[in-house]
């Protein structure tokens, strides 16, 4: 089992939202798969990848997130109120406050995620050059997901979310995976740029590719190997796409 380090990366891990499309009383990271919770499969791969800090985004159930998780070394953020992936992040200002290495964020209903996956993006990231880097991944069906708009010398101009897409956006099949690193400090600048002046009224993260490009500044993307990995959990039929994937990737040894 490879393990990688990367002592000057802090990760914070996505994992406030209630998941009400799971139908359960249960917040959404703590369903389990395969014996562990989604969240526990998450922080199981970012120990793996050797990250300096991991900092977790806590709102819904977030007492009993924290209870099952107590003997973790993560720092928790609470978003009493979730208003987006962006706000989410806000959340981190102070106990990120001073941090001058890059930031890997994750969400934490992806818990097929890789840790050999994770040290390609940050290598991207860090040969680069870039101020942000997007994991893309293709989909055979992109619904639901953000898409990626290229220029066309194949660099990255903006992430469309679908319900704002444009209908030859929506036609687009490389997708936002959710997952970046970014250059914290630059992170920190345009942070307090967003706005929630879109159709969800919330504060999407992806909003800040566009605004630290604006600035002046590059961004990147690195394209998953296997978009299986990075299926997010929200529904019962897809937990269980999920074990059936699990099982499937075991057995095979990746």
């Amino acid at each position: 089992m490879t393990t990688y380090r990367h002592p000057a990366t802090a990760a914070i891990v996505l994992a406030a939202g209630q998941g009400t499309r799971m139908h359960s009383d249960l917040a959404k990271v703590l369903h389990p798969m395969s014996g562990s919770p989604l969240l526990g499969h998450v922080l199981h791969a970012l120990d793996r990848l050797g990250v300096g800090r991991v900092l977790v985004v806590v709102g819904h159930q977030r007492e009993r997130v924290m209870q099952m998780f107590a003997d973790s070394e993560v720092e928790w953020v609470v978003q009493a109120e979730q208003r987006g992936t962006g706000h989410a992040v806000m959340q981190a200002g102070g106990v990120l406050q001073g941090f001058e290495g890059s930031l890997l964020v994750v969400c934490g209903d992806t818990p097929l995620l890789r840790p050999s996956t994770l040290h390609a993006l940050l290598e991207g990231h860090r040969t680069s050059g870039a101020a942000v880097t997007v994991l893309s991944m293709w989909l055979p069906d992109p619904t639901g997901y953000g898409r990626i708009v290229r220029r066309a010398d194949g660099s990255i101009d903006s992430i469309v979310e679908q319900v704002d897409a444009t209908p030859s956006q929506r036609a687009l099949d490389e997708v936002n995976s959710g997952i970046y690193v970014f250059d914290y400090p630059a992170l920190a600048t345009v942070l307090s740029q967003l706005t929630a002046a879109n159709s969800q009224g919330e504060y999407y993260l992806t909003d800040t590719v566009a605004l630290l490009q604006r600035s002046g500044l590059k961004a990147a993307v690195v394209l998953a190997p296997d978009y299986r990995e990075l299926l997010g959990i929200n529904t019962p039929e897809q937990l269980a796409e999920a074990e059936r994937i699990h099982a499937q990737l075991e057995g095979s040894g990746t």
